[in-house]
This record gives structure tokens, C-alpha cells and sequence, in this order.
């Protein structure tokens, strides 16, 4: 049973472009992107509009969480041809998917719109549990760190990551990374490279490094909830590497534990390698808090 009026013949009907904005909780998937026989989010998105529209577009994300890792406000795009209200499409879908997976807001967009390509910033947080025995409801969603930590280390640490650089020294070093921690904003099933070619006789400038991001804002803050004290890490940039926000996480708590010094952080960017930093944080301690856009980007124009 459809939430639409199913006279209406769907084909005669042109595709609009929607935007979903979804939470989940990441612990039981095996991260954003369809894996053949592996538990998805996007592959649950797919199979629920499938259910509920008699179509099954392929939803883009604004970016491939990884296993474990947690939402917020993810947000998807998708074609459909299905004239169905977008808050009729909410509901059908909420009711049809796993709980873990909840449909916060959906809408149609401007035809331009797309999840990933259209975004202009993302925020992501890190949570860290700061006493020895972390209760089971819980354990899902933080790190837990019991032994003392040098807060105002963190903070600074933080700091220095702010503005452009290059994160090399913090993207992952699995064998994904030549289709995503290079550019994980490309397609990764493109060979093409979109830089022109330079007209002969002219010379040009090397393009910079794919690894090089913009960070907007970088803080470490200390919340107190029902379970106990937390520390929570917030970024907010123009893009992400692959592990980018959990390499970080790691390298900074081993400098809150004393292990390395504040002083570390240009020396790890200038290195340019994997090996220069601090481990990887856990997954289920990551969460992708919110995407932005330019509203102009995806508002429908009312003329």
C-alpha cells in the first residue's frame, strides 16, 4: 500500500530531485555505501523507497560513513517520479525502515541539488566517556577514556588544526584509499580527472593537493550528562578524508595523555604520512552531526 494517490500515472509525471535529512544509529551496519550481502544504510533507504513508491533510486549521500559510525543529520538525495507529498513520504518511510534508521525531514529540491556535490560544510563530533565503568546504554555511542587528560592540551591542539592544510598525515592507509581519501568528494567510478589540460606554450601552476581541506572551527568541550562526564570533540569543515575526524581524535588524545606534545601537530601536517600520527579512534564514538548548504542551492523556485 502506497501513501499516494495511485491513480495518478506515475510515468506520465516528471522525476523531482529530493532531499532527505536521516539519523541513524551506525553500530549494527556496515557504514553508508551498498556492500553486497552486508547490512547498509543506503542499501536500507533503497529497498524502503522501493516499498513505499514502486521505484528504487539509488540515494547519494553527502558523504560514505564508515561502519560504526553514527548520523545525526545525514542527508540524501534521489530522483523519483512517484507525486507523492513529502510529508506522507516521511511517515511511509519511517514506518518501513529499521528503527535505528529515522527520516528527520524530506522535501523536494531544485533539479541542481545533490547531497554530496551541492554541500558547503559538515560538522562532525566525537565523544568521549571519561569514567572507568561506561554504562551499557552507553557504550553504543562513546569512546570511553578513564585516565586523566590535559583538557587544556586538547584545546590547543585543536586550534592549531583550524584553517587550510594538508591532512595527508591523517587520512587513512587501507586499500580504499585511492578512491576516497585522495578526493572523497569524486565519484569514485570515474577515471576522468576535471583539471584542463594547460594550452601549449603555457606554463601553469601544479594543482594543489587533493588532500589539503579547509577547517572552519575545531574545539574540545566538556559536557556533563545523566551517565557522566563527557568530552566531546566538534569540527567543522569544508570536507573529510577517510578517518580524517577519528585519525585526528586519536593523535590529540595521546597528545591529552602526555604521550606527544602540542608542538607535534605542524611537524605530523608537514610530514605528509600516515605513519606520523596518532592512532585511529574507535568508530562508535563518531558522529556525523549536520551538513550545510547554500540555500539557493536547493530551495524550489516558487515562479
Amino acid at each position: 500500500m502506497t501513501d499516494y494517490d495511485e491513480t495518478v500515472p506515475i510515468l506520465q509525471t516528471p522525476y523531482q530531485t529530493w532531499k532527505l535529512t536521516l539519523a541513524y544509529d551506525g553500530t549494527d551496519f556496515r557504514g553508508w555505501q551498498i556492500q553486497p550481502g552486508e547490512p547498509t544504510i543506503q542499501a536500507e533507504l533503497q529497498a524502503a523507497l522501493g516499498r513505499v513508491t514502486g521505484e528504487s533510486p539509488l540515494p547519494q549521500g553527502s558523504g560514505r560513513t564508515d561502519a560504526g559510525v553514527h548520523a545525526l543529520g545525514q542527508v540524501a538525495s534521489f530522483l523519483l517520479h512517484a507525486p507523492i507529498p513529502p510529508e506522507n513520504l516521511q511517515r511511509a518511510l519511517n514506518r518501513t525502515l529499521p528503527s535505528a534508521i529515522r527520516i528527520l525531514a524530506a522535501g523536494t529540491v531544485r533539479s541542481t541539488f545533490h547531497a554530496r556535490h551541492s554541500a558547503v560544510a559538515k560538522t562532525y563530533e566525537y565523544r568521549i566517556f571519561r569514567q572507568a565503568i561506561c554504562p551499557p546504554t552507553l557504550a553504543r555511542y562513546v569512546h570511553t577514556c578513564p585516565w586523566p587528560m590535559d583538557v587544556e592540551a586538547l584545546q590547543t591542539s585543536a586550534r592549531i588544526l583550524e584553517g587550510e592544510h594538508d591532512f595527508l598525515s591523517f587520512a587513512a592507509t587501507d586499500p580504499d584509499l585511492a578512491a576516497r581519501a585522495f578526493d572523497p568528494d569524486a565519484d569514485p567510478n570515474s577515471e576522468s580527472d576535471p583539471r584542463p589540460l594547460p594550452r601549449e606554450g603555457f606554463q601553469v601552476k601544479p594543482p594543489k593537493p587533493l588532500t589539503i581541506r579547509t577547517i572552519f572551527s575545531s574545539t574540545w568541550e566538556e559536557r556533563q550528562s545523566e551517565a557522566g562526564p563527557l568530552l566531546v570533540y566538534r569540527v567543522r569543515g569544508n570536507g573529510f578524508l577517510h578517518h580524517m575526524v577519528r585519525n585526528l581524535v586519536g593523535t590529540m588524545l595521546d597528545i591529552g595523555r602526555g604521550r606527544i606534545s602540542v608542538e607535534e601537530i605542524p611537524k605530523i601536517l608537514t610530514a605528509r604520512s600516515r605513519s606520523a600520527a596518532g592512532p585511529t579512534a574507535p568508530a562508535h564514538g563518531l558522529f556525523l552531526h549536520s551538513v550545510e548548504y547554500n540555500r539557493q542551492e536547493f530551495e524550489l523556485k516558487t515562479e
